[in-house]
């Protein structure tokens, strides 16, 4: 049987298992707490893995490995920056936001900020709508591109056929079982995705003869590779350094992972899932720079025509048919468990925060999780539409997405569960203006613009908080 069709068979029977999982959750979802968070009742294991598996996505088998085919290991900076970011936001941010969203009944992050200040009942609520909907688009669109150069890759298939398909198989698991099934299948793809980072490169470093003969080769290939700060055009400068490291920063303000927080059973299992977390994060981080080195040792600088594919060339080259299959449907997992997320934190959005606060109050449970369930596909269709340029980059669109959440919802959700003194105005204040320092700064190059626009979004953010809370205490003193 060729090695493609044997590839297919095992991309089918993932697919179908995922919709199996999709149906099972179909089931069990009754009301819109179910559909949006699982009835608050997952585990620590489930909690943990189904957040870094949605928080990693593509960008993890594709994008930084990619990068560091590209750049060497001065890249793994990133990974040093969200490894810290990942532990800090489950220690600061996990217990707290809990607590508070089961106290205020909140079920998104727009019920959270609404209920926290009891005032602006429509502007809080439609602006975060609003920078929630804009950058998972994005956010989105990064996924389905990262799916489109996977079965291109891997079938030969028309780039945009394989992002239609990959959106089609996300669309219908997401909108049939909603949270409980997205979490499930998270969890599943969490350890697909790290059972494959750890065993491409350690095949790859046996295939090149072991570890001193694979460190030659690497070396040969690029000899400023295994420097963690580079040479030359390469060289990771202290701008460079402090941009990578401020990925950290964009956990504070992930919706689609703060809202594991709100879902898990008990406070008191956090610290569990806070271990899983940070252990799962820790290993796909070390592994991802490894596929990236080794596949510079195996296809050369210059090897490969699209950088963002290592991870894909890498397993073609080096297992049969069947374990290739699994790895690769680990991409696709990897692929489907962010995007089915960020499709159902849209979804909240657009049932609780739009259709149920603006259109129609009165809507029914089931009303509800059908509006839920049609806006899916809505939000897959423009995200396909973004998608669907060839030229797209997973880490152009990744970064840009992951900035203007960091910096727009960053401060405001840290500051409003640490500071009861906060006021409404200052949340507007430090979204709106964290988002568009973004936005701005995005589109400014040379010189300091050049620093990733998350840290100047999110010290812009906290200053416009800081400022409007106090300005307010003292007009009222």
């Amino acid at each position: 049987m060729p090695s493609g069709t044997i590839i297919a068979i095992v991309f089918v029977l993932y697919l179908i298992v995922m919709l199996g999982i999709g149906f099972v959750g179909l089931r069990r979802t009754r009301t819109l707490l179910d559909y949006l968070l699982a009835g608050r009742n997952l585990g620590p294991f489930v909690a943990a893995l189904s957040a870094c598996a949605s928080d990693m996505s593509g960008w993890l088998l594709m994008g930084l490995p990619g990068a560091v085919f590209a750049a060497g290991l001065g890249e793994m900076w990133i990974g040093v920056g969200l490894l810290a970011g990942s532990y800090l936001n489950w220690l600061l941010v996990a217990g707290p936001l809990r607590r508070e969203s089961v106290r205020l009944e909140a079920l998104t992050i727009s019920d959270y900020f609404e209920s926290r200040f009891r005032a602006h009942p429509g502007g809080l609520r439609l602006l975060t709508a609003v920078v929630i909907l804009l950058f998972f688009l994005i956010y989105t669109s990064a996924g389905l591109v990262a799916g489109g150069k996977l079965f291109q890759a891997v079938f030969g298939m028309d780039y945009r056929l394989a992002v239609l398909l990959g959106a089609l198989a996300i669309i219908v698991y997401t909108s049939l079982g909603g949270f409980l099934a997205v979490c499930w299948t998270d969890a599943i793809q969490g350890v697909l995705m790290i059972g494959a980072l750890v065993a491409v490169p350690w095949l790859a470093i046996h295939a090149g003869g072991g570890l001193e003969d694979w460190l030659r080769l690497v070396r040969e290939s690029s000899p400023t590779a295994l420097s963690w700060f580079g040479a030359g055009r390469q060289r990771i400068g202290p701008l460079k350094l402090i941009s990578a490291l401020a990925w950290g920063m964009g956990y504070f303000g992930m919706p689609h992972i703060i809202v594991r927080f709100m879902a898990i059973r008990s406070e008191r299992q956090i610290k569990s899932a806070r271990r899983i977390a940070v252990l799962w994060t820790s290993f796909s981080l070390i592994a991802a720079v490894g596929v990236g080195l080794c596949g510079l040792a195996r296809f050369g600088p210059n090897g490969l025509e699209d950088g963002e594919k290592v991870f894909i060339h890498l397993i073609q080259a080096l297992f049969h048919p069947v374990p290739a299959g699994i790895c690769l449907a680990a991409i696709l997992a990897a692929i489907m468990s962010t995007a089915d997320s960020q499709l159902l934190v849209c979804t909240s959005v657009i049932t609780e925060d739009i259709y149920r606060t603006f259109l129609n109050r009165d809507a029914e449970e089931v009303e509800l999780v059908r509006v839920g369930r049609l806006s899916v596909i809505a939000i897959a269709a423009v995200a396909c539409v973004i998608a669907l340029d060839p030229a797209a980059r997973v880490m152009g669109l990744v970064s840009y997405a992951w900035a203007g959440f960091g910096a727009a919802f960053g401060p405001a959700i840290l500051l409003s569960l640490y500071w009861r003194r906060m006021t409404a105005n200052a949340a507007l204040a430090g979204i709106l203006g964290g988002g568009l320092t973004v936005v701005i700064w995005k589109n400014l190059n040379g010189g300091i613009f050049d620093l990733y626009e998350i840290l100047p979004g999110f010290i812009i953010s906290t200053i416009l908080i800081t400022a409007t809370t106090l300005t307010a205490k003292s007009a009222s003193s």
